[in-house]
């Protein structure tokens, strides 16, 4: 059975982390989602939830919806266990795909194989741009990119 990584933040968890989250049990049941530590999490433009509430949300919605208990590691870089694990497939958006290069980069100069990169697209918002966390967290969005009249009227 192939092996798939995804990772991300996930905060909140809207339809953009879903489509990713989608892809990636379309692939295989064998996935292994890298959770952003909270220390790593510092570095976003925005304040985000504890890493224990991501976690529980991520939990809940796989369960709900794929059917299997996730396997959530947490990630401490960028990287997390793609430099060290086998995997056939990480499963990115178009955001996150200079860190998938990067990361087959540093895996062949270690001897290791490849992982196949699995690109899904941005879902977007109703005004035509990308549905992100930082949107969300602006209040211009909500989770599933449905524009937020407060906003516009500013």
């Amino acid at each position: 059975m192939p092996r798939v990584a995804v990772g991300g933040t996930f905060d909140p968890l809207h339809d953009g982390h879903r489509a990713l989250l989608g892809r990636a049990y379309e692939l295989s049941s064998d996935v292994v989602i890298g959770l952003t530590s909270n220390d790593l999490a510092r570095n976003h433009p925005h304040p985000v939830a504890d890493y224990s509430e991501r976690k529980r949300e991520l939990e809940r919605y796989i369960t709900d919806h794929f059917g299997v208990s996730p396997e959530i590691i947490t990630l401490h870089d960028p990287y997390g266990a793609a430099l060290t694990e086998p995997f056939d497939y990480i499963v990115i958006s178009p955001e996150t795909q200079p860190v998938a290069e990067k990361i087959n980069e540093l895996r062949m100069k270690r001897g290791m194989s490849e992982i196949e990169i699995v690109l899904v697209s941005f879902v977007l918002a109703e005004d035509g741009i990308p549905i992100s966390s930082t949107r969300i967290k602006n209040g211009e969005i909500d989770l599933h990119g449905r524009l937020i009249n407060d906003h516009e009227q500013r």
